[in-house]
C-alpha cells in the first residue's frame, strides 16, 4: 500500500466512481498507518461513502500520491457488488475506525482537531482526553478558519502529528490536499461528522441498527432536511456515475 493509487489492475484496490478504493481489513490498515506514522510518511486518509464519490470528482487527480481511500458504508458495498461482483472484507467507517487508530498510536500521537461549529472541537477534545488521547489543539471550522495562514501556523506550532479535519465532503478533502505540503502532521484524516459524535452533539445509532448497516437511515430520521437529498437523488447520481465510469474504463477512455 504505497503512494500510487491509480492502477485498477492492482488487486489490492477496487475501482469505483473513478477512485481506487483500498481493499483491506481494519487490522491491516491499522498496521499500515502505524508504519507510515512511525516512519513520518505523510499520508492523507479519506473515507469514501456515496457522498464522497459524488462530491469529490474534481479532486480525483490530486489523490494519487500518499493518499489512501477506503470504503465506508452500505452504498459502496452495493455498488461494488453490482459492478464488480466482489465485496470489501470490512466496512471501514471513519466514526469507528478513527478512534481505534488514535488508541493504537498511543502516547506518540499528538492530535489536532479542526472543523465543526464553535465549541464542537473543544468538547470532542475533552472527551478524547478523558480516553488518554493526547489532543494538542483545536480550531473550529468557522471564525478560526478564516485566516488560513494563522490556522496553518497554529497547527504546526502545536506539534501535531495527527490532524483530524471535519468539514464534510468535499471541503475537508480539498482543504487537506491544498494544505498538506505546508503542514507538519504525518497523518491527515477527513472525518466528516466524527467531531459531532465525539462532542455528544449527535447520537450514534444503537448497536443493533449499526450491526444491520442501517445507521444511514437512523441519521436520516434525525436530520431529514439535511440528508434527504443525499439518500435519495444523490444515490441515483452515485450509481449512475459509478456505472458510467465503469463502462468508460472498459472502453479504455476516461469518464466525461
Amino acid at each position: 500500500m504505497n503512494q500510487a493509487l491509480s492502477s485498477p489492475a492492482d488487486n489490492s484496490y477496487i475501482p469505483l466512481g473513478g477512485f481506487p478504493l483500498l481493499k483491506t481489513t481494519g487490522e491491516e490498515l491499522l498496521a499500515e498507518l502505524r508504519n507510515r506514522f512511525h516512519h513520518s510518511q505523510q499520508t492523507a486518509l479519506f473515507f469514501a461513502n456515496t457522498n464522497f464519490i459524488v462530491q469529490c470528482q474534481a479532486l480525483r487527480d490530486e489523490m494519487t500520491t500518499d493518499t489512501l481511500i477506503i470504503n465506508d458504508g452500505v452504498g459502496i458495498d452495493i455498488a461494488t457488488w453490482l459492478i464488480h461482483r466482489t465485496r470489501f472484507p470490512e466496512n471501514l467507517n471513519g466514526t469507528d475506525f478513527t478512534p481505534e487508530l488514535l488508541h493504537q498510536l498511543g502516547s506518540s500521537a499528538k492530535v489536532y482537531l479542526f472543523g465543526g461549529k464553535p465549541g464542537i472541537a473543544e468538547r470532542a477534545a475533552q472527551n478524547l482526553r478523558a480516553q488518554n488521547i493526547h489532543v494538542v489543539g483545536v480550531s473550529d471550522g468557522y471564525g478560526q478558519a478564516r485566516d488560513q495562514n494563522q490556522l496553518r501556523q497554529t497547527i504546526n506550532d502545536s506539534g501535531a502529528n495527527v490532524l483530524l479535519v471535519a468539514m464534510g465532503n468535499p471541503l475537508q478533502e480539498r482543504w487537506i490536499l491544498e494544505e498538506r505540503k505546508q503542514l507538519n502532521a504525518t497523518l491527515l484524516l477527513g472525518v466528516g461528522a466524527l467531531l459531532d459524535f465525539l462532542a455528544g452533539d449527535k447520537p450514534r445509532a444503537p448497536d443493533l441498527i449499526r450491526k444491520l448497516r442501517l445507521e444511514w437511515f437512523y441519521r436520516l430520521c434525525l436530520e431529514p432536511g439535511r440528508l434527504i437529498r443525499r439518500y435519495t437523488i444523490d444515490i441515483f447520481r452515485f450509481l449512475s456515475l459509478c456505472l458510467r465510469e465503469h463502462r468508460n474504463t472498459e472502453r479504455g477512455s476516461p469518464a466525461a
